[in-house]
């Protein structure tokens, strides 16, 4: 109701007791619970580190709100369920939403339009989406007190369902949706997100694989060298474009790669390049039992293409 000068009226009385329906509230908001993201956010100063590295080509002298607040605005809307940008056309005014980003109720200019941030959701070229996927590996390795011993890596894509024909939306026959298919990668320990990739709804290559994996590890080695990476993924990400960059590559820093157990690994391979059996393996090594019967990649192999 858009008429704020209505005069309370009653309705029937509900067990003695009245029930009026009243105006006089003012400016209410059903999304009180944004302040405490918008903590959480300033305590992580994600919006002001993301914004570091997106090039801003905009005249400053005309500038009415900065990158930050855009992003900030961007990420409290779609943490609150309102992922379309176009939301932003009715919580610009929201007194949550405002509050959260820095702006007075009554005397704070409202919060930016849908085209504001669709242009900066455009500007972002592919090396600075690397650079802005560098900045959410630095928050997951600053969340730690200290550089981990080892840790854990779960990689996988999963089904996002569009409902129209955007860009990089694709056929999925096996979830039998017209989708993205965004990987992501969380510690095991923790439940911390550590990367997130927007991609076409498609299964991702070995190639494909090979590239995140690889900025990925490089990125966590340039806050923990020494640290034991383990990364697991089911049968489709155990490649030979990643397993061949796992026991090269990564050979010297200890980064394990387990494929799912559907995944069947010739047995001439268990042993780096032996002819032992996974049972013969393990019986000759029983501390690497386990890693066998798991299915482990261990960095020491050389290649773990199948034979010629």
């Amino acid at each position: 109701m858009t008429d704020l000068t209505c005069l309370p009226f009653a309705f029937p009385s509900v067990r003695g007791k009245k029930l009026i329906a009243a105006f006089d509230g003012g400016r209410l908001t059903s999304d009180g619970g944004v302040l405490l993201l918008a903590q959480a956010a300033r305590r992580l100063g994600i919006a002001e580190k993301l914004a570091a590295v997106i090039p801003d080509r905009r005249d400053p002298s005309r500038i009415a709100h900065p990158l930050p607040e855009i992003l900030l605005a961007r990420i409290l809307a779609i943490a609150c369920g309102y992922e379309d940008a176009d939301d932003l056309d009715h919580l610009r005014a929201d007194p949550a939403f405002k509050l959260a980003c820095g702006r007075l109720l009554e005397t704070g200019v409202d919060l930016m339009s849908q085209p504001t941030v669709s242009r900066m959701e455009n500007t972002p070229r592919l090396r600075d989406l690397i650079r802005l996927g560098r900045v959410m590996v630095d928050l997951y390795c600053a969340s730690y007190a200290a550089p981990p011993a080892a840790v854990t890596l779960d990689i996988d894509d999963t089904c996002d369902v569009v409902h129209g024909h955007q860009q990089l939306s694709l056929f999925n026959a096996h979830h039998d949706e017209r989708c993205f298919l965004p990987i992501h990668v969380y510690d095991t320990a923790t439940s911390r997100p550590v990367a997130m990739i927007l991609r076409p709804g498609k299964t991702p290559s070995g190639r494909e694989v090979r590239g995140h994996l690889r900025r990925l590890v490089r990125a966590i080695r340039r806050h923990w060298p020494t640290t034991a990476i383990t990364i697991r993924g089911d049968g489709h990400y155990g490649r030979p474009e990643p397993m061949d960059w796992c026991g090269g590559e990564c050979s010297g820093q200890q980064v394990l790669y387990r494929p799912g157990p559907c995944v069947h690994l010739p047995s001439h391979r268990w042993r780096y390049g032996t002819g032992e059996s996974p049972r013969a393996q393990s019986a000759s090594f029983p501390e690497k039992s386990n890693r066998a019967e798991g299915g482990i990649m261990v960095d020491h192999a050389r290649s773990f293409r199948p034979p010629s």
